[in-house]
């Protein structure tokens, strides 16, 4: 942590910067993945909604 102080004293504390780093394009593999986690949540809330419409 930087700390610094002015003419009055009073501290001020700096938190230290992460290194900065890019996201890499997601593979083949974990692209498939995601559509798969996409259409399974898809069908789940789809069938909430269905059976919260026959249940009402």
């Amino acid at each position: 942590m930087f700390t610094t102080s002015d003419e009055n004293g009073i501290l001020n504390n700096f938190a230290n910067e992460p290194d900065i780093y890019y996201a890499a394009y997601p593979t083949q593999q974990q692209q498939r993945g995601y559509l798969v986690q996409g259409v399974l949540a898809t069908l789940l809330v789809m069938g909430l909604g269905i059976i919260t419409v026959l249940i009402s």
